[in-house]
C-alpha cells in the first residue's frame, strides 16, 4: 500500500496490557510529584497509544522519507482502567485534507469503553522536519 491508496475507512487495532510503567503513579512522578494517586491507566498514556496506533496503521503507506506527527487530540478519559488489565485501541481514519489526517479513536478494556474521540496526524518529510528541529536549537 503507498499514499496515494490511502482512504478513509482505513482501520487498526492494536492490544496493550496495562503495568506499574503506564499507570498515573508513574507519570506522576515524571513530573515530580509525590501526590498519592491511583494505581490506573494514565490518560496521557492511553492518548500516547492511540498515536502509536495509528503511527502503526500508517506505516504501510508512508514512503521512506515521510511520518506522521500528531497535530491534535480529543478524546474523553471514560473509565478507570486497573494496573494489569488489557486495553485494545481501534482507530478508522474519517478525513484526509491534503496532509492532515483525522481518525476516530476508541479505548476498551476487558470490562468498558473506557476512551474515545479524534486524533490529528500530519505527513511530514522527515529530513526537512529535522533541519527545522537543528534551526530551532541553534536559534534558541
Amino acid at each position: 500500500m503507498a499514499l496515494d491508496d490511502l482512504k478513509p475507512g482505513l482501520r487498526h487495532r492494536a492490544t496493550i496490557r496495562v503495568g506499574e510503567e503506564l499507570s498515573v503513579p508513574a507519570a506522576a512522578g515524571l513530573f515530580g510529584s509525590a501526590a498519592e494517586m491511583p494505581p490506573v491507566f494514565a490518560t496521557a498514556q492511553m492518548i500516547a497509544f492511540v498515536e502509536w496506533t495509528c503511527v502503526a496503521a500508517l506505516a504501510p503507506c508512508l514512503s521512506p522519507e515521510q511520518r506522521t506527527v500528531g497535530t491534535r487530540v480529543d478524546m474523553t478519559h471514560l473509565a478507570a482502567t486497573p494496573v494489569g488489565m488489557t486495553v485494545t485501541a481501534e482507530i478508522e481514519l474519517v478525513e484526509i485534507d491534503g496532509r492532515r489526517l483525522c481518525f476516530k479513536v476508541s479505548c476498551r478494556d476487558e470490562a468498558d469503553l473506557i476512551g474515545e474521540g479524534f486524533h490529528e496526524r500530519a505527513i511530514i518529510d522527515h529530513d526537512r522536519f529535522m533541519a527545522r528541529l537543528a534551526r530551532k536549537q541553534s536559534d534558541g
